[in-house]
C-alpha cells in the first residue's frame, strides 16, 4: 500500500496529512487567528505563516502516523486554487521534500480534494455521484463518473455561496469569519420572518451578487426606521437569509439531479458544514429517492486528509507532476 504525505496551504490553513492505502493515519492542521482583526486574510500575513509552521505541522504528521519520511512513497500539494504566496509555499516545501528523498509529487487541485473527502470514510458514494461543492470561494455542481474524471454542471456567474454569508455577517456587524456565525444566529429564528428574492440564473448556474445587494438594501431601509433593528431581529435576520441561500442551493441541485438521473447526491467545501444545509438535505434524500453523502465537519473545511485522499487516486492511476510544476491562484476548470 503506498504512503503518501499531502500538504495544503491554499489560504490560511497549514495542514499535513498521511494516508496509508486508502486509510487517512494522520490530519494535522494549525489555523491562523491573526486574520480576524483585519476582517478577512491577509495573503502576505498567511504565507508568513505558513513558512513558520509548515516543518512543525509536517513533522507532527508524520509521527502521528508512526512512520519516518524514508517510508513515503510520494508527497502531495494542493497546487491551487488559491492565495499564490500560500499555495508557493507548500509546492515549494514539497518538492524539496521530495526531492531530497527521490520520491515523485503530486498536484492536487483544491477542488478535486474537496469532492475527495467523500472517499475518506464509509459510506463511500458509488459513481455516477453529483455533488455540490460549496465554500467561500467557489459554487459549483460537479459530475463525478470515477475518482479522476469530474464534469463541471453549473458554476457561479459571480460571487460565491460563502462570499453570500460572509458579505451578510459583516453588514450585520459580525466578526469574521461571519458565515458560521448567521448559521448560529439562525438557529433561534423564523425562516419565514423575512423574504429575500431568488436569483434567476439559467440551467445549473449560480449567482448571489443580486442577493448580496438585496440584503444591504434591506438592512438600510430597515435600520433607517429602527436604529436597532439588527439588534432585536439577529437571529429572523439570519435564518430568513441563510433559508434563502440553502433552498436555492438545494433548488439547483435538485434540478441537476433530475436532468441527469443521478441519485447518489452530495455537499462538499466550506459551507457544507453549514448545520441548515446539512439538515435540508438529510432530509431531502427521502423525497426524491437519493442516496446522500455529507462529510464530516473536519472534512469540510481545508484540511489536508482530503488532499490525501485524491492524491491516493492520482498514484493508482499513475498521474505525477514535474518538478518544475508551479501554483496557480485560478482555474476555469479541473
Amino acid at each position: 500500500m503506498s504512503k503518501i504525505l499531502a500538504i495544503e496551504s491554499s489560504c490560511d490553513d497549514t495542514a499535513a496529512s498521511v494516508i496509508n492505502g486508502n486509510m487517512v493515519v494522520s490530519n494535522v492542521a494549525s489555523s491562523q487567528v491573526r486574520h480576524g482583526k483585519f476582517g478577512g486574510v491577509v495573503p502576505e500575513v498567511a504565507s508568513r505563516e505558513h513558512q513558520k509552521n509548515i516543518l512543525h505541522v509536517v513533522q507532527l504528521a508524520l509521527d502521528k502516523a508512526s512512520i519516518t519520511k524514508n517510508e513515503l512513497d510520494a508527497i502531495a500539494f494542493t497546487q491551487g486554487p488559491g492565495l499564490l504566496g500560500s499555495l508557493l509555499v507548500g509546492v515549494s516545501f514539497a518538492k524539496a521534500m521530495a526531492q531530497g528523498l527521490g520520491i515523485p509529487i503530486i498536484a492536487i487541485d483544491h477542488l478535486e480534494a474537496h469532492l475527495a473527502a467523500h472517499f475518506i470514510d464509509e459510506p463511500k458514494p458509488a459513481f455516477p455521484f453529483l455533488c455540490l461543492l460549496v465554500s467561500g470561494g467557489h459554487t459549483m455542481i460537479v459530475r463525478m463518473d470515477n475518482e479522476t474524471d469530474f464534469q463541471v454542471l453549473g458554476k457561479t456567474t459571480d460571487d460565491a455561496a460563502g462570499e453570500a454569508f460572509d458579505k451578510a455577517a459583516k453588514i450585520l456587524g459580525l466578526p469574521y469569519p461571519g458565515g458560521p456565525l448567521v448559521d448560529k444566529y439562525a438557529i433561534g429564528g423564523n425562516i419565514n420572518a423575512y423574504h429575500f428574492p431568488e436569483p434567476d440564473v439559467p440551467g445549473f448556474d449560480f449567482s448571489f451578487s443580486g442577493l448580496k445587494t438585496s440584503f444591504l438594501y434591506f438592512i438600510r431601509d430597515h435600520v433607517k426606521k429602527d436604529p436597532d433593528f439588527v439588534g432585536r431581529n439577529m437571529a429572523d435576520i439570519c435564518a430568513s437569509y441563510q433559508h434563502r441561500i440553502v433552498t436555492y442551493l438545494l433548488s439547483q441541485l435538485q434540478k441537476a439531479a433530475t436532468e441527469t438521473g443521478i441519485k447518489n447526491i452530495g455537499i462538499s467545501g466550506g459551507v457544507a458544514a453549514n448545520s441548515y444545509l446539512r439538515k435540508m438535505l438529510t432530509e431531502k434524500k427521502n423525497k426524491p429517492g437519493w442516496n446522500v453523502f455529507i462529510p464530516k465537519f473536519e472534512y469540510c473545511a481545508d484540511n489536508a486528509a482530503m488532499v490525501a485522499m485524491s492524491a491516493t487516486f492520482k498514484y493508482n492511476a499513475g498521474i505525477f507532476a514535474a518538478m518544475d510544476v508551479t501554483p496557480y491562484a485560478r482555474k476555469l476548470v479541473f
